[in-house]
């Protein structure tokens, strides 16, 4: 990792654990020092997951480490069964575990006969040395869609959302806004809510659903996975503005072989045709916009999208994670060394930024500032109804839209 002025990517040890933390019936248990599980608490509050009796650590002494001793590890685990019953516990590696080879995959398979709840080895992502927090969400998104799921459920009309990833702003909201939209356009109830505010029941009962919407990339290997085994076609795609709503409701559709409401496409066509207004009001105005955007890349190719169909011209396309994994960048651009993303961000003025706190904070004061995306530290995440995506996200969106361009011209 280069240094960092501000607040560095997050690791692929830190989206494992908050994926985790996620899960309601269920333990994590990190086999390291408690500094470093301390270290992540904090983080862990601002994304409003609960680790209160959900994380725990096992302490490790200098001993530990030079003689390969997993006593500690052993009894945590026969501990926390007793103590709290989970239906299952999560052994995740720690960096130092990780370098010094511990065996947690066969710690877990001895101690199972010992406990009642469900023991299921992390062993990946320990060292955060395979990525940043977009390796993790992948790691583990495949691990829960591969160990948990069960294999006779029952088919259910309901749809499973993967990749609700807890590090993403707004997200509460955008998952609200989507149970709406499925609910309206189709009769449909969500199932499993990958990666937020989902329980070891709803995990095990995903190869039920009729189908699997995938929100972003890294949980397109969980969909893959699930179809082979229960036969659950997927639709990859994340719904920002009115007409990328519409091709999300008509890609559901199809996958469903079941058309979506009419009254709904009506009402998100008339939308998109008076938000198409304001390219007169663009071509009427006596400067010029400037959109510039800094978050994640479902976000940022969403936002584009979006302001591409209201005739936006659109600067700078940032993303604030890795792309080597992703196929269609486009003009997105993502920046390994801080620095270089602050000269771009400091070079803006009157421009509308859709971003995180830190580059609001770097970039000047004549630009007009929406978060889209963390980190941030100016707001707090407390309505849940507050999307980005779908109808009432695309409203909100063009709202501020509207305000720069007052504010522009």
């Amino acid at each position: 990792m280069s240094l960092c002025r501000y607040l560095p990517t997050p690791s692929d040890r830190m989206s494992v654990l908050w994926t985790l933390l996620s899960i309601e019936d269920s333990i994590v248990l990190e086999y390291g020092p408690a500094g470093t599980t301390h270290y992540s608490v904090g983080l862990f509050g601002s994304m409003g997951l609960e680790s209160e009796k959900r994380l725990y650590t096992t302490h490790m002494s200098e001993d530990d480490v030079v003689m390969g001793d997993v006593s500690r590890l052993e009894n945590a685990i026969v501990e926390l069964d007793c103590a709290h019953r989970p239906k299952v516990i999560f052994v995740v590696a720690s960096a130092i575990t990780a370098v010094i080879g511990t065996d947690i995959l066969g710690v877990c398979h001895y101690m199972q006969e010992k406990v009642s709840a469900r023991l299921i080895p992390v062993d990946e992502g320990g060292c955060g040395c395979r990525g940043d927090y977009t390796a993790g969400l992948k790691t583990a998104y495949s691990l829960l869609a591969q160990a948990l799921p069960n294999p006779s459920a029952e088919k259910r009309p309901v749809c499973n959302i993967l990749g609700a990833s807890a590090g993403s702003f707004r997200i509460r909201s955008d998952v609200w806004e989507l149970k709406d939209l499925l609910h309206r356009a189709f009769g449909l109830k969500a199932g499993a809510v990958l990666g937020l505010e989902t329980s070891v029941e709803e995990i095990e009962n995903l190869g039920a659903a009729a189908l699997n919407i995938v929100l972003r990339q890294e949980a397109l290997p969980a969909a893959k996975a699930l179809q082979a085994q229960f036969g659950t076609p997927y639709v990859y795609s994340s719904p920002y503005g009115y007409n990328g709503t519409l091709t999300w409701l008509e890609e559901i559709g199809r996958a469903l072989g079941t058309p979506p409401e009419r009254s709904v496409i009506r009402r998100l066509r008339e939308r998109a045709e008076e938000a198409g207004q304001i390219r007169m009001y663009v071509q009427m105005g006596r400067k010029k916009p400037c959109i510039a955007m800094v978050g994640e890349y479902e976000v940022v190719r969403g936002l584009s999208a979006f302001c591409g169909d209201l005739g936006l011209p659109i600067a700078h396309q940032i993303c604030t994670h890795s792309l080597k994994d992703v196929s269609d960048v486009g003009e997105m651009v993502h920046y390994a060394k801080e620095g270089e993303r602050l000269t771009v961000l400091k070079s803006l003025r009157k421009g509308l930024l859709l971003a995180d706190d830190v580059s609001a904070h770097v970039a000047a004061d004549d630009n007009v500032y929406v978060c889209v995306s963390a980190p941030f530290f100016r707001h707090r995440q407390i309505a849940t109804h507050l999307p980005i995506m779908g109808e009432r996200g695309a409203d909100m969106l063009l709202e501020e839209i509207y305000r720069y361009l007052n504010v522009l011209n």
